[in-house]
């Protein structure tokens, strides 16, 4: 049986018989659709949170990971980022496991270099091991080198780590002027005033500190982690790239300090369709933002306005993880807002004029995702039909009373991570993850995840962070069965590698995609920035256009499926 094959009777099961169900899953565990391969590649990775029974609530919140090529060879990289001890005189609850290393950690990729899947952890070399309470990493070109740089969000002081091009990062914080020293989240690198160079957006979350910590309480009457609205809320921050190093603060004249919230996942796209980028952010517990970009430097808080704030119901949700894109293929974008157990996922349709409306339920996600709570979210096309699917790190932030009856573990909070593949337009979305393979098998408190093609092989591969477990590298199998193009932007100056370009695939006869070249979006995590087509039968696409921000427009025309194709900027037919 070929690997299409097996993807076709997986996604039949749900019509299927359980005994006829079990005979397919059996079947689909011995060739999955993903492999974890982290411990087999040498990705050695362990997050720990250092629970305690106090119950800080950074203990639950988890860290985020980056997938990008630090070294411009070719292929991608991982980088980690590492929790701790909040409070070093409280004894926790879990121990990390043996010769766990305190610090976030850069593995880098050797495929390149001898031609294997194989992680090498160079974190000292290249000076990254920040050691603090991590959690959320942006990637982005600040500087326009050519080189992406890091940016690192921590419960504490923030880091800006510049890429020297040689193999090493020097810390810039201080001089470039971008710390936060109150409890960041998730971050994102974007060119909102289009003059050419990427500004830093920051998600701020609550008030929270250790001396300050509340005693909150589960239903049946224990300790429990509490809900963010026990603190009070943080606005996020802008800071605006001023071309020579340097930041400029300008969360209070931009409007973005206008509200406080409770930041913890964020995503910058045009979502009016007006040609500038905004900003769309989830907050927990409270009704998410969209920041609305004016044009002139200023940005107006509009999400109730346009359909985004609230679900269906009216009602806020524990917005956490975020993905925008375009999954039925009208060149509208679509929006995904991950939740709470007993909430489920909020899908937000576009009318392509600027208003959304919640569809979760038309696409089939409302019963599936409301007994987990979401958190690293992103849509891929894992099999490279064409069509945008789904997968969803789950893992919960308060007890789950059955899990702990059931284990008696210290740590009640784990979750299955869930696969949905794409039906098509009309049809929703259905869920495979019972026949994705072993590595949807275990449960894990499931939290950053960054989506890339780690091996180069056309097929979209999806990194884990799990609190208090180890990292999971997802090895994409199935998406062999269809032809598939990968493409890399690049600029000489300026935003060197196109980020918040939109990328339009056209071919005879079929619907045209389109795509962002981005690295946010999912929660606390930074994804590869390059250009993904699953292309199905089709062995080449007609046009490829470019929508740089800012402009021009270009077309690149006969270009052959199943490769890695570079797009430089004024290399195309202008349109």
């Amino acid at each position: 049986m070929t690997r299409r094959d097996i993807l076709r009777s997986a996604l039949a099961l749900a019509s299927f018989p359980p005994q006829v169900g079990g005979a397919l899953a059996g079947l689909a565990a011995r060739r999955p659709l993903f492999r974890d391969v982290a411990s087999q590649v040498g990705l050695d990775f362990f997050l720990y949170g250092g629970p305690t029974r106090e119950h800080y609530m950074p203990e639950i919140i988890g860290a985020g990971v980056a997938l990008f090529d630090y070294d411009n060879d070719g292929d991608l990289d991982v980088y980690l980022l590492q929790g701790g001890l909040l409070n070093p005189s409280v004894r926790p609850l879990l121990q990390p496991p043996p010769g766990w290393k305190p610090g976030n950690r850069l593995f880098r990729n050797m495929l390149s270099e001898t031609g294997k899947l194989h992680f090498v952890d160079v974190t000292e070399k290249a000076g990254v091991g920040h050691i603090g309470f991590g959690m959320g990493v942006a990637v982005g070109d600040y500087d326009s080198d050519g080189y992406q740089d890091l940016y690192i969000t921590n419960f504490g002081h923030n880091v800006l780590y510049h890429n020297n091009g040689n193999g090493t990062f020097t810390d810039v914080t201080g001089t470039a002027g971008v710390d936060d020293p109150r409890w960041s989240t998730s971050a994102a690198w974007v060119d909102y005033d289009g003059d050419g160079r990427l500004d830093l957006f920051v998600c701020d979350y609550v008030d929270f500190t250790v001396q300050g910590n509340k005693r909150c309480y589960a239903p049946a009457g224990e300790l429990d982690y509490c809900s963010p609205r026990a603190y009070d809320p943080l606005p996020s921050r802008l800071f605006r790239n001023l071309g020579n190093g340097r930041f400029e603060d300008v969360t209070a004249t931009s409007g973005i300090g206008s509200r406080n919230g409770y930041g913890l996942g964020v995503i910058c796209a045009d979502f009016d369709q007006d040609g500038r980028m905004d900003i769309y952010v989830a907050n927990d517990s409270a009704a998410n933002y969209l920041w609305v970009n004016q044009g002139n430097g200023t940005f107006k808080e509009g999400a109730l306005e346009a359909g985004l704030a609230y679900s269906a119901d009216g009602l806020a949700k524990a917005g956490m993880g975020l993905a925008a894109d375009d999954i039925d293929n009208d060149h509208h974008l679509e929006v995904i807002v991950t939740n709470l157990t007993g909430e489920g996922v909020t899908l937000f349709r576009s009318d392509g004029k600027g208003f959304f409306d919640d569809a979760t339920a038309q696409f089939r996600l409302a019963q599936a995702t409301f007994g987990y709570t979401g958190y690293g979210v992103g849509f891929l096309d894992y099999d490279n039909d064409g069509l945008m699917d789904l997968f969803i790190a789950n893992g919960a932030m308060t007890i789950i009373e059955s899990l702990r009856a059931r284990s008696h573990t210290a740590y009640p909070y784990a979750q299955k991570n869930q696969l949905f593949h794409n039906q098509g337009p009309g049809n929703g979305f259905q869920d495979v993850t019972g026949v994705a393979g072993p590595a949807f098998t275990p449960i894990a408190v499931g939290r950053g995840v960054a989506f890339g093609d780690v091996n180069n092989d056309g097929a979209l591969d999806i990194v884990v962070t799990n609190e208090n477990g180890p990292a999971r590298l997802l090895l994409n199998e199935a998406g062999v069965q269809g032809h598939w193009l990968l493409v890399r932007l690049t600029a000489a100056e300026g935003n060197r590698f196109g980020m918040g370009a939109e990328v339009g695939l056209f071919r005879r006869g079929q619907p045209t995609l389109w795509r962002r070249a981005h690295t946010d979006g999912s929660m606390l995590s930074a994804s590869d920035i390059r250009v993904h087509f699953g292309l199905g039968s089709s062995r080449r696409a007609d046009a490829v256009v470019v929508r740089w921000p800012a402009g021009p427009s270009e077309k690149w025309t006969e270009i052959k499926a199943d490769q890695i194709v570079t797009l430089r900027k004024g290399s195309g037919q202008r349109l």
